[in-house]
């Protein structure tokens, strides 16, 4: 299997390039964002990962003859809506989704498309909480493009094998909840998520499938065996 990740340097995107690399299936890794990622791995060099850094991830026109023949793209871009208007926040959540996904139902017609929203996305695009509205907007267009496309929702999010994530605020926010995390994630398994599990729920889908196009929590955590 071949895959392309965009985001690879976040908390998320961590986790799935570390599964990636674990799973004999996958042959090819490629990888897309604005700087290096942060992945140092001795099997990197036998993977066939390969980093494509490319400023302008609105406009991927430059590098289109470099994303044809992928079987699955894992999209886990993204930024905190704290303190941005919403043109912005839409600019680049919305914007940087669907030029990705345009880009590759054209290039690569029927292959799965996996993006990361988060729990409490609203479908209906009317809610009154911003970020929602903004994330079920870009679901709903991502759903509509002739990918085999799939949303997933995860909430509290536990962060595993040393990843971190990029924003200070989330890694301070970890930091303190770094005790109790292993708990929460045992007492609350609808509300809970690892890196890792994530990671290998997006290749489980990759693979197989799921029944649901929108996976919230016990959807992911259900993916992986099915």
């Amino acid at each position: 299997m071949k895959v392309l990740i965009f985001g690879a340097t976040g908390m998320v995107g961590q986790g799935v390039v570390r599964e990636c690399l674990r799973d004999p299936e996958v042959e090819r890794i490629v990888t897309i964002g604005r700087s290096r990622s942060a992945a140092q791995n001795p099997a990197l060099q036998e993977s066939g990962f390969r980093e494509i850094v490319h400023r302008d991830l609105a406009n991927l026109s430059q590098i289109e003859g470099e994303l044809a023949g992928f079987d699955a793209c894992f999209f886990t871009l993204g930024v905190s809506s704290s303190g941005m208007k919403e043109a912005d926040y839409e600019r680049i959540t919305y914007g940087l989704a669907l030029a990705a996904a345009e880009t590759l139902s054209r290039l690569n017609p029927g292959t799965t498309f996996i993006y990361v929203s988060g729990a409490g996305t609203d479908s209906s695009e009317q809610g009154r909480v911003m970020w929602a509205r903004v994330k079920g907007r870009t679901e709903n267009a991502l759903l509509r493009l002739p990918l085999k496309a799939y949303m997933f929702r995860p909430g509290i999010i536990q962060p595993l094998d040393g990843i971190k994530s990029k924003t200070p605020a989330y890694r301070f926010g970890y930091a303190l909840m770094k005790p109790i995390l292993p708990l929460l994630h045992w007492a609350l398994p609808n509300q809970v998520l690892s890196t890792r599990e994530i990671g290998q729920a997006m290749l489980a889908v990759a693979k197989r499938g799921y029944a649901k196009r929108i996976l919230e929590t016990n959807d992911i955590r259900a993916a992986i065996n099915s």
